[in-house]
Formats: C-alpha cells, structure tokens, sequence
C-alpha cells in the first residue's frame, strides 16, 4: 500500500471499536503488515474447525457467520470476525461465507502478538476497549449470544493479561471509585479489596490534586485522553508503605458514563539507586582530591612535652562530640590532629571530609559546603549535595575557617548549634548529623574584635581549642620525623640512605624551619633525589639566605625573639625576597627558590601575611 493508501486505511480502523482507543502511530505499524483479501460472493472465509492465523476486518461488503445451515447473523462494512485467533490457537467455532464481493483486511496473529509485547501504547489502547466491552457484556450477548462461552475466555485470557502484569494498572469511574486493579496495583495499594473505594485515598495531597485536575480538565473537554503523567503519583497503602511512580493515564467511554485506566510503574529503585550512586561519586570525588594533595601519612610522631601534651589532649575530647578548634601555623600538621580526633571518634567507621574554606572562591563556598539545586544560579545545570551532606553521622575538617565570608558565617553558626541547613536554591531544611573540627593560622579572636570574624562562632567554634606547636619548638621531634621520613622516601625512590649523624642532627636543629613540618617533608624528598652513595649534604639543601644569617644573629648576641619578633622577621625576609624577583613567586629564578620554599609554601604565607604586590 502507498502511504496515503496507509493513512486512510489508518483513519478506517480508528472508527473500528476493537482499535478506537490506539494511537494512530501504532495503527500504522499494524497497517503495514496487515494484507487486503478479495472473497467473491459464496466464497468460504473461515472453516468451521480450523485453526486460525488472524482475524478479518470487513473493508467492502458483507459476510454471513453460520455453522453449517445455521445461521448467526451477518456483518458488513467496518466489522471484524476471527479475532480469537490472536489470543489462542483452537479450532473456529463457526463458519464466515461472503454474501457478496467482500474486501477484508487480514490481521495477523503473529504480528499483532509481536505489537503487544513491542508497543505499549497499542496494549493500553487494546486493553482499554476490551474493558469497555467488558462493561458492556450484556449489549454484546444480545448481539452475539451464541458467541457468549469465546467471549468469556477471551476476556478471561486478557484479564490475565492485566492481572499479571508488572506494572500496577487501576481503572476507576468518573467518581474515582476503583473497578478493576490489578495484583500489582493491590500491592502498592496494600489492600485486597479496593474495588469500589475511592483512589485518592491512596495518594498524597499533591498527587491527588494532579488526578483530581487531569479529570477535571478532560471533564471540560470531548476528546479522548491518553497521555503521560507530568509528575510522579506519590501512592500510599493501607499499611503506611509509600511508592513514588510514574505512568499515564487514559480514558475511554462514551456521554453517559466515562472510566479511566492509571498504568503506575514504581522508580523507588531507580531513585534510591540514582541517589546511591551520586553520593558514591561525590566521595569518590573528594577521596581523590585527598589523595592528591597528601603524598604519605607519616601519623603523628612526638617526643617532645609539647606534643605529648596535644596527644593527651587528643585522647580526651576524641571521644567526645565537642567542637574542636586546632591552630597552628601552616605546615605544623593540624589536619593530622583532625584526622586523629576523627579516627579515635566513635565516629571513624563514618566519613571525614576536608575543605579548605581559603582554597575556594567566595561565590562558590555556599554550595560546597551546603549543595544547591537544579538552576539556583547561572551554571547550576544539576543539583548537587554538599559536604556537611557528605560527612552526615562523620566529621567535617573545616581548614583555614578564618578565610570563610563573614556572610556565610551564621549559616555555619546554625549548623553548629541546630543541627540543620537549606541546599543554595532550596527551601527545604535539611537536617545533618556531623561532628565539626576547625583549624586556622590566623588569631580569630582578635579577627572577631575587627568585625572580620563573628564573636559567637568564635566561641561556638572554641569548645575544646588545641594548639600545635611549630617545629622550631618540638626540640628533637625534626630529627624524629626526619628519620621516619628519609626511610619512607629512600623505600618509595628505590635510593638507600644512611641515617643522621650526629652533625647532620645539629644542622636540622638550628634550622627555624619557618614552613614547619610541611617544608620538612619537601626538603627531605629533595635530599633523597639528590644524595649521593647514601649521603645527604645537607648543607647544600637547607636554605641559607639571608633570612638565616639574620635570625642566628641576634641569638649569638644573647636576645632571644619574641613569637610576634619571629613573625615579623619572616614577614620582612619574605617581602625582600619578593622585591628581589620583582614579585615572581615560582620557577628557578622565583622568591620560592630563593627562600628554599616550595611555591605552594610561600603562596600561603603571602597570603597569611597579607602581602599584595604595590601598583
């Protein structure tokens, strides 16, 4: 057939009342694997006896339906006979004679088999008729009595259909009383015996203002429904149990009376399965960026009164859910105490996630730290979960929380004393069970007295304050954790190498070591790379500008610094140093090479400090 040929015969079947409810587009494909047959008149159609392959539709002419000289009845022009041949295959049960020339369209079994289970659309269409004729079982026993023991197995065998199907399907009048719902639909419902009850009953308030506005809608309207849901139906069963699904609904009757078929596919899997797998990946995601920025876990080693005082301190509030407060200067190690605190919790089988409030632009933080919504600002294409969501029933490591915008200080202050924040974009409070260490280099409080930093969250934060010490100050604990360290790297480069002597731990411990542990660890993994038959000229490896000269100096004359004189010293050393490379920080010729910092190092105190370049 050419296609306008298809298009008519198309148009023919939607006003056939086995195909009124299908869609065309299904009707098409039905069409094209459909032939036309010509009988001429007292032509044998159907044999009484034989099996059938499909059924016929009557597209000119007229048949008589009898079983030898019987006979039932006739049909003519835009009836169908043989149509429980699509459902089973036994013998017919009378025989169809062309009373005249009769052109039929034979519908095959096979394809129309395959068209059930391929086309959703032409099944619903399908089944919402048969229901229809159901409803109508007495007008077609008048018509068709003899045929009244097939069409009792042909509704029999299609209510199988429907009652095993996977997916729920209720059909409801016009009042919303249930007439027909399937074992699936009685499961999500949790209830045997929903006939007749209403089926807002069993929908939230949303979902069923939505039903009670799609029937209001096609109320108003003559035409025919059958179309997707435009949100999830939220279905709530008799025993509490809740489903959240998605479907499509139809409609089929005539003036009088109207019913309304709901087909409800639950996606509570799919939705706890999408969740799963996207807060996987966000930790999937932050593990990774931990695992860059920390090259070994060399733990906390100490010797000194100092740090065996933070140890015990570390011990006494771990198991504790107080908030800590660690500060220290960059490089002494703070997020070592951090994890400590979280390891020795009773909540290290949780997560511990860190974020550097300094590392993050001021228009960004929000939503790392809280998430945010589909669309609360430009390029917030997905929503996203948060840290503080990450690290629910763990710890949250909150590095350089002075850097934190002063706006979004009392959101945190919340957190901490309420338990619950809102998404970026959202309205819905968010409740979050998260354990809260901090840690900074800059003195909050005196921060908070400039209005830079707010005094309750100083305090709140303030429960349980530790102070780590800077490496100058831990006596033998460099050599310590050199040793440890040298070890670690001659494994890790394949290079051996000897342990300090006795000159080389006299080196180290005149060293101020301004970068802390952090430039320790540098300069050995330097040392390593470049030692020579095990040997370490360490001579050639610690800085010696003029920075050194100049903080030895006073102390040969008997002064000993002050930690702000210290800080001072730093600030001026570093600032000529910058001066010296105009202002160039990295690379050979930069002020990090200068000082025997690592780049990363020196950006930190710069900023630490406060120093900007003069225009």
């Amino acid at each position: 057939m050419t296609s306008a040929q298809l298009m008519a015969m198309v148009d023919f079947l939607k006003e056939v009342p086995l195909f009124s409810e299908v869609e065309k587009i299904s009707l098409l494909e039905l069409c094209k694997e459909s032939k036309e047959e010509l009988f001429l008149k007292n032509h044998r159609i159907i044999q009484k006896g034989e099996v059938g392959d499909g059924m016929y539709l009557i597209l000119k002419g007229k048949v008589k339906v009898h079983d030898k000289e019987h006979d039932y009845g006739s049909l003519s022009k835009g009836e169908f006979f043989g149509e429980y041949a699509l459902i089973d295959k036994k013998p017919r049960s009378v025989s169809v004679t062309a009373l005249e020339e009769t052109t039929l369209l034979k519908i095959e079994a096979a394809h129309f088999l395959r068209l059930i289970d391929s086309d959703k659309g032409f099944v619903q269409g399908i089944l919402s008729v048969l229901i229809k004729r159901h409803r109508e079982l007495d007008v077609a026993q008048e018509r068709l009595s003899a045929s009244k023991k097939q069409m009792e197995l042909a509704h029999s065998q299609l209510s199988g259909l429907i009652q095993y199907a996977m997916d729920a399907i209720i059909m409801f009048d016009g009042d919303f009383r249930i007439v027909l719902a399937n074992d699936s639909a009685k499961a999500i419902l949790e209830n045997d015996d929903v006939e007749l009850r209403n089926i807002l009953y069993f929908l939230d308030e949303e979902s069923a203002s939505l039903l009670e506005k799609l029937i209001g809608d096609h109320s108003a309207s003559s035409k025919g429904m059958n179309t997707h849901l435009p949100n999830t139906i939220k279905v709530i069963g008799s025993n509490e149990g809740i489903s959240t699904n998605e479907g499509t609904i139809s409609s089929y009757g005539n003036e009088d009376e109207t019913y309304y078929t709901l087909i409800l596919r639950s996606i509570d899997d799919r939705i706890q399965a999408e969740r799963k797998i996207s807060t996987l990946t966000k930790q999937t995601e932050y593990l990774q960026e931990e695992l860059k920025e920390l090259k070994q876990d060399h733990g906390i080693i100490a010797q000194h009164a100092s740090m065996l005082n933070l140890l015990g301190l570390i011990d006494q509030v771990a198991p504790t859910q107080a908030t800590v407060l660690i500060h220290g200067e960059t490089g002494t190690g703070k997020e070592l105490v951090a994890r400590a605190i979280h390891n020795n919790s009773n909540r290290a089988n949780g997560p511990m996630v860190r974020i550097n409030c300094g590392a993050i632009p001021a228009n960004l933080i929000e939503s790392e730290l809280f998430g945010h919504e589909k669309g609360a600002f430009t390029g917030a294409t997905n929503s996203r979960k948060g840290r503080f969501l990450l690290a629910d029933k763990g710890t949250i490591f909150l590095d350089e929380i002075g850097e934190l915008p002063l706006e979004l200080q009392p959101k945190l202050l919340r957190v901490i004393q309420e338990g619950e924040f809102d998404a970026v974009g959202s309205s819905k409070t968010q409740k979050v069970d998260v354990r809260i260490v901090a840690a900074t280099h800059r003195d909050l409080l005196a921060l908070s007295k400039e209005g830079k930093f707010r005094e309750d969250l100083f305090y709140r934060l303030n429960v349980f304050p530790i102070e780590v010490p800077p490496l100058r100050d831990r006596g033998n604990d460099v050599c310590l954790i050199a040793d440890k360290m040298i070890e670690h790297f001659s494994k890790s480069l394949s290079i051996p190498i000897k342990k300090l002597n006795s000159a080389q731990r006299k080196q180290l411990l005149e060293y101020n070591w301004p970068g802390n542990v952090r430039e320790l660890q540098n300069l050995v993994e330097r040392a390593v790379i470049v030692s020579k038959g095990g040997e370490i000229d360490w001579s050639n490896i610690l800085p010696t500008s003029h920075h050194a000269e100049k903080t030895n100096t006073p102390i040969h004359n008997g002064h000993i610094l002050t930690s702000k004189e210290m800080l001072q010293l730093e600030k001026d050393n570093i600032l000529k140093a910058l001066k010296r490379t105009k202002w160039k920080v990295s690379g050979s010729d930069g002020a990090a090479a200068l000082l025997g910092l690592p780049s990363t190092t020196l950006a930190s105190k710069i900023k630490a400090f406060g120093l900007t370049r003069p225009v």
